[in-house]
């Protein structure tokens, strides 16, 4: 992308870590150490992990899962305030700090960053989980203009006083697309697989590149598992939005996805 006067924009790897990443100390540290070995500007989003579930149990707060996702009634808000925001947040930006990327660790709150809404309930209630309205562009450009990593845990708030438990995938893709009006962005997913698989039990089954023609066909054919779906869903969004590159990989091998040599690719048409 270039603008009208053909000045070619700088670019910005927004990454989302997944939480079997967050919950293995080493696959974590080998991580972080080569997220602050990117060149250039750079945006970690990260989930929470199995420690809120974990927090929870131990303080004596049932916790519900409902195909794969978090009822967060008042008490459990409460607690993933404080694991992904507080202690996995920190962490994070602790130990990048020591690999030598100075780092800011932030919520969606965090100076009007994400500003979203409670998600309306149709047939399931999740309780305190947001859905998003609005992203602080102009203010995230201002961060990392003074060159450091920001480090976004997946709380947001409604602007009036209420915090919000929200989809880290989700906050990966609008943060991408927010910044490509600024950015040549990459949009990089790193989990536990290295991409999209034909055959979920072959981790060679690599699917190189998926355009929408083709993922309408791996959902009709049911090769593509439920979690997987609202996963390439955002990527779609983000791509049709603006975001310029986008990558479905092994968190292990994000030095190659930077480099686009690895994973699953994510294409128009």
């Amino acid at each position: 992308m270039t603008n009208s006067l053909n000045i070619i924009p700088e670019k910005l790897a927004v990454v989302k870590i997944g939480g079997n990443i967050i919950d293995d100390e080493a696959q974590l540290s080998s991580f972080l150490n080569a997220f602050a070995a990117i060149d250039g500007k750079k945006i970690l989003v990260h989930g929470g992990g199995k420690l809120a579930t974990r927090v929870a149990e131990a303080m004596g707060i049932s916790q519900e899962m409902v195909n794969g996702r978090r009822i967060t009634d008042a008490e459990t808000l409460k607690v993933v305030t404080m694991v992904y925001a507080g202690f996995i947040n920190k962490n994070i930006v602790a130990q990048l700090q020591a690999a030598g990327c100075n780092a800011i660790g932030l919520s969606g709150a965090d100076g009007n960053i994400i500003q979203g809404h409670k998600r309306i309930a149709t047939t399931i209630d999740y309780g305190f989980v947001g859905d998003i309205d609005a992203v602080n562009a102009g203010f995230v450009k201002q961060l990392l203009s003074h060159n450091a990593a920001l480090v976004l845990s997946p709380i947001t708030h409604n602007g009036n006083g209420q915090l919000l438990n929200t989809n880290a995938d989700t906050i990966a893709q609008e943060i991408a697309k927010a910044m490509s009006a600024y950015y040549e962005v990459s949009l990089l997913y790193c989990f536990e697989k290295k991409g999209v698989l034909l055959d979920p039990a072959d981790d060679s089954s690599i699917i190189p590149v998926i355009d929408r023609l083709y993922f309408e066909k791996l959902k009709e054919d049911l090769v593509i598992s439920a979690g997987m779906i609202p996963k390439l869903d955002n990527a779609f969004e983000a791509l049709s939005a603006g975001v310029q590159h986008i990558f479905i990989g092994h968190a292990a091998e994000l030095p190659q996805l930077i480099l686009h040599q690895s994973g699953t690719s994510i294409v128009h048409e």
